[in-house]
C-alpha cells in the first residue's frame, strides 16, 4: 500500500495552520486567543461597564473571535484524525485504517474550505445586516417582472439562511412586476454574503407579454450596503433633510401602508431619496428611513476611504446591455452563467427559487475565471 499524499485542501491546512502560531498567518488564531484572554480579562474590571456602548462591542467581538477559534479547532482535529489514520494505515499495512481515514477526507476538506470562506467574510462590516436595492432597468415591462423575479430569489435565498427580511419600499409597476424595491435583511454576514451580487443581471426570454412570443432581453439591477450599528454616529443637519409623509401605494399585501404614514427623506446634499411604508405610524418610518440614510451614508463614507472604492463602484454600471454580472437564459437553452467567476448553472429553476451559493461563495473566494458573454 502506497503513502498517503496530502491533497490541495491539507496544504493549505498546513499552511494555516504554521501561520495560526505567528503574527499576521491565515488564520491568526494565536492573536484571536491572546485577543480573547485580554476581553474577559478587561470585563472582571470594575469599571468595564462605565461605557456601555464599548462594554457591549468587546462582548459582541469576543463573541465572534470564539466562533472562529472554535471553527479552526473543529477542523484541526478533522485533518488530524484522517491524516493519523491514514498515516498509520501505511506503517501496518492496515487497508480497513487507510479507508477509514480516506472516508474522514470528505468532511474534513469541507471544514478547511469553510475555513478559507470565513476569512473572505472578514471585512469590517462584513458580519453586519444589510440593506438591498433592487431596480428595473432597460426593457419596460419585461425588467419591471425581471426586477419582480429577483426580488423573490433574494428573499428565498435569505429564508434558507435563516434571516428576516423586510419590504421598506415598494413600487409596482404600471402592469406586471416592480419599478423598485428596497429591503432590510437582519442576519448574521447578511452584508458579506449579499454584497457578492451587486451589479446588473441579465434575464433573456420568451416573453410573457408578447404576443407574438418573441425573444426578450430584460435588465435589472441590485445594490446592497451595510446597516451600521447604532453606536456609529452620523451628524445629518437638519438644514440637509427635507422630510415628508406621503400616502402609500403599490402592490405590497398588507405589509404596506396606504395612510399617509409614508416617510419620504430627501438628503438635499446627495440627492438620496429614502422611502419607507412598512410600519404602521409616521415615527416609526421616520425613524427607520433615517437608519436606512445614516446607512447609506456611511456607506458613501466608507467607498471613498477604502481602497477597495474603485472595485465596488466599477459594479455600478448602467442597467443595460453590457454591464451585467451574471446572465439568466430560459430561451433558446436554458442556463445561469456569471460573468465574473465562470460558475454556470443548468437548472435556472434552483437558482431563481433562491439557490444561490455556489455562485455567491466563488465571488466571494474571488474565484477569476472570466465567461464570454452569453449570447442572445
Amino acid at each position: 500500500m502506497g503513502a498517503w499524499r496530502p491533497t490541495w485542501w491539507w496544504s493549505s491546512y498546513r499552511h494555516s495552520r504554521r501561520g495560526s502560531r505567528a503574527s499576521g498567518g491565515l488564520f491568526d488564531v494565536d492573536r484571536k486567543k491572546s485577543r480573547i484572554a485580554l476581553i474577559e480579562r478587561d470585563s472582571t474590571l470594575p469599571t468595564f461597564w462605565d461605557d456601555n456602548v464599548k462594554a457591549q462591542g468587546m462582548l459582541k467581538e469576543k463573541t465572534a473571535l470564539e466562533k472562529q477559534v472554535a471553527s479552526f479547532e473543529k477542523a484541526q482535529r478533522a485533518v488530524d484524525d484522517a491524516r493519523t489514520l491514514i498515516d498509520l494505515a501505511a506503517e501496518l499495512s492496515d487497508p480497513g485504517s487507510r479507508d477509514e481515514g480516506i472516508a474522514l477526507i470528505p468532511g474534513a476538506e469541507a471544514l478547511v474550505k469553510g475555513l478559507e470562506l470565513e476569512k473572505m467574510l472578514s471585512g469590517p462590516n462584513d458580519r453586519m445586516s444589510c440593506f438591498m436595492d433592487v431596480n428595473a432597468g432597460a426593457g419596460g415591462t419585461e425588467s419591471m417582472d425581471w426586477a419582480s423575479m429577483l426580488l423573490r430569489m433574494y428573499t428565498r435565498y435569505c429564508e434558507r439562511r435563516g434571516w428576516k427580511v423586510e419590504i421598506n419600499d415598494y413600487n409596482a409597476g404600471e402592469e406586471a412586476g416592480i419599478k423598485n424595491a428596497s429591503l432590510r435583511i437582519e442576519g448574521e454576514y447578511a452584508f458579506g454574503y449579499l454584497k457578492a451580487e451587486m451589479g446588473v443581471h441579465r434575464l433573456v426570454r420568451i416573453s410573457p407579454y408578447d404576443s407574438n412570443a418573441r425573444r426578450h432581453t430584460s435588465f435589472a439591477s441590485v445594490d446592497v450596503y451595510p446597516e451600521i450599528d447604532d453606536d456609529i454616529k452620523i451628524d445629518i443637519p437638519e438644514k440637509d433633510i427635507e422630510l415628508k409623509f406621503i400616502r402609500g401605494g403599490g402592490a405590497g399585501g398588507q405589509k404596506v401602508n396606504k395612510t399617509s404614514s409614508t416617510a419620504q427623506l430627501r438628503h438635499l446634499p446627495t440627492g438620496i431619496i429614502i422611502t419607507c411604508q412598512t410600519e404602521r405610524s409616521q415615527s416609526a418610518n421616520k425613524d427607520m428611513a433615517f437608519k436606512i440614510l445614516r446607512s447609506r451614508l456611511f456607506d458613501i463614507e466608507v467607498k471613498k476611504r477604502e481602497a477597495e472604492t474603485q472595485a465596488r463602484e466599477s459594479q455600478k454600471m448602467d442597467i443595460a446591455f453590457g454591464s451585467q454580472i451574471r446572465s439568466y437564459v430560459l430561451q433558446p437553452y436554458r442556463m445561469v452563467k456569471d460573468l465574473r467567476t465562470g460558475v454556470e448553472s443548468g437548472q435556472p429553476d434552483k437558482v431563481l427559487d433562491g439557490d444561490l451559493d455556489e455562485f455567491i461563495v466563488a465571488q466571494l473566494m474571488g474565484v477569476k475565471n472570466p465567461a464570454k458573454s452569453i449570447p442572445e
